[in-house]
């Protein structure tokens, strides 16, 4: 079968024995929940291996585990086993879709695959038939083959073929939606590739021009990835396709413009960010996908400790003065602040945001769109709301003096003011302020928090292994808690994770309350240094700790920990 592969089962103790009496045999099945599966299974034209999972008596795996036996067959763990490109080529992602099957790998001419129902003697014969070849047959929860399909029957080929296709030299014509009555090569490319993105969980696109190539590279999980290397003509054919789909000037080629569009993929409605700017190769372009369809987080489930959320939620209560959220670009902030606008009564309360782009809408809030061509700046949108009776604001980025002190004094005249400033932490978030020229005894009146975060991968659940840090990731783990757990965890890598080990993200942060004596220091001119140890000292947990103590949960690792906040030393 090949050296990735099980070794074929032995002879079958089943006997060839039905699946329902192994079931009663092994005592995994009671006689009254076989015939409550027999009735469900002529009912409703099920298996009875459908029928006892539907019906919550077994779990998928534990069917499949016993008919192997019964079926004298391989059950191929999909989550552990690489799928061969070579093997997916011939055989269409419809086929493997409709009969629940996917082709792993090919050994000594052998096609081997993977299926649901191994008794489908039908569908195996067209599979020879289309590959060409003999096949191998192995058993596969029917779960975990769809996930195989979403994750490897990738649009590779068809965004390959297609940007192939692209001819130099020709400029698209113009449209304000992705959807054309020409469908183009270029068109297809784009649409294909952003499907693809959204498909692998990407935030980001980004097209890269080279000597050589155009580089195609997807943000996942907070890291990118290289994806697909297309033609130098495809280049400039398909920046013209974003300029016009993100209503940009055609014709400008140096000066950095922005943009955005709307997509639906597979029935999901996106949002694409555009920007470019220039390069020695031509134009790049980013592309930041919104997924609408995605529930926004809650506070809960950002990974704030129980302690650090209940304290965050009765600050977000404060009738008036300001609240920061801190950390560099792709931190979360916005997120954070979504997830704590979520949070306040909207019925008594009148919310309004000024906000550069409006990321997602929400009920029975007023949200407006920074728009520097029409005059509405940060600062001057924050002015114009503070003329429309607000109780509530939320100020998606402060960024320059006057945005600082309009939304200062916003907090001092009785209103409850949101926003996010770039900084490495709590404290730094404070100097930033005071750089952008507010005063120190304004800032120390008006602000009631800052939470500074940053982003760090979770550990793949499917890959999770034991392992012994090196001498210094210990070191780094030891700098910020004594308490040392039994054991380091660290995903291996699977198919699941794209083999890096590590599947979603969670967020570490630090909350910094404006207390009485951080108050005093602010006033006398101290030093972030001094502000900082004096936040610790009455209790603030740092973010490196708070990642070392995701990293003692088993949440995440030592080295994503550093990466994040801080380097090995």
């Amino acid at each position: 079968m090949g050296s990735n592969l099980p070794e074929p089962a032995g002879p079958a103790p089943g006997g060839g024995r039905r699946l329902e009496d192994l079931l009663q045999q092994e005592e995994l099945v009671t006689a009254e929940q076989i015939e409550q599966a027999r009735q469900r299974q002529q009912e409703r034209g099920e298996t009875f291996g459908e029928a006892v999972v539907a019906l919550g008596f077994m779990t998928e795996a534990q069917v499949a585990a016993v008919r192997s036996l019964q079926m004298n067959l391989p059950l191929i763990d999909l989550r552990r086993h690489t799928i061969q490109p070579r093997a997916l080529a011939l055989i269409p992602e419809e086929m493997a879709r409709r009969h629940v099957f996917i082709p792993m790998d090919i050994v000594n001419d052998s096609l081997m695959v993977v299926m649901a129902n191994p008794e489908d003697v039908r569908t195996i014969e067209d599979i020879r038939a289309r590959a060409g070849m003999k096949i191998d047959v192995g058993l596969g929860v029917r779960t975990e083959i769809e996930q195989a399909i979403d994750l490897n029957y990738r649009a590779s080929r068809a965004i390959e073929d297609q940007a192939s296709r692209i001819e130099p030299g020709r400029e698209e014509a113009p449209a304000t939606t992705i959807v054309t009555e020409a469908r183009t090569p270029v068109a297809e490319t784009l649409e294909l590739l952003i499907a693809q993105a959204v498909k692998d969980r990407a935030s980001d696109v980004h097209l890269e021009p080279q000597d050589d190539r155009l580089r195609v590279r997807f943000r996942i999980d907070g890291i990118l990835h290289d994806m697909y290397s297309f033609p130098v003509a495809a280049h400039q054919r398909l920046v013209s396709r974003v300029k016009i789909l993100a209503q940009m000037d055609i014709s400008e080629q140096r000066r950095p413009q922005d943009g955005q569009f709307p997509l639906v993929i597979g029935g999901r409605e996106v949002d694409i960010r555009a920007a470019t700017l220039d390069t020695p190769h031509g134009e790049r372009v980013a592309l930041r996908i919104l997924d609408k369809s995605l529930a926004l987080f809650t506070l809960a489930e950002l990974g704030l400790r129980p302690e650090v959320l209940k304290r965050y939620r009765e600050l977000l209560h404060s009738p008036i003065g300001m609240t920061l959220v801190s950390g560099p670009t792709g931190s979360g902030k916005t997120t954070t602040l979504y997830a704590s606008v979520s949070e306040l009564s909207r019925d008594e309360r009148n919310i309004l945001t000024i906000e550069d782009p409006i990321e997602y809408t929400f009920m029975d809030i007023n949200q407006t769109q920074v728009n520097n061509k029409a005059g509405i700046t940060f600062a001057g949108g924050l002015r114009a709301i503070m003329r429309h009776d607000p109780d509530i604001i939320l100020v998606g980025e402060i960024r320059d003096g006057d945005t600082a002190e309009t939304a200062v004094q916003a907090a001092l005249t009785g209103h409850l003011v949101l926003s996010c400033v770039h900084a490495n932490d709590a404290a730094g978030a404070l100097f930033r302020l005071r750089d952008l020229g507010v005063e120190a005894a304004r800032l120390s009146s008006t602000l009631i928090a800052v939470l500074a975060q940053r982003m760090v991968r979770k550990i793949c659940p499917t890959c999770r292994t034991p392992y012994e840090p090196s001498p210094a990731e210990l070191r780094a783990y030891e700098a910020e808690l004594t308490e040392i757990p039994d054991e380091f965890s660290r995903g291996t890598g699977c198919n699941l994770c794209a083999n890096t080990g590590y599947r979603g993200r969670t967020g570490i942060f630090e909350l910094l309350v404006m207390a009485d004596d951080l108050r005093e220091l602010l006033r006398n001119g101290a030093a972030a240094a001094d502000v900082r140890r004096q936040a610790v000292s009455g209790g603030m947990v740092t973010m490196r700790q708070d990642g070392m103590l995701k990293v003692r949960d088993g949440m995440t690792t030592i080295s994503e920990v550093t990466r994040s906040v801080f380097s090995l030393v």
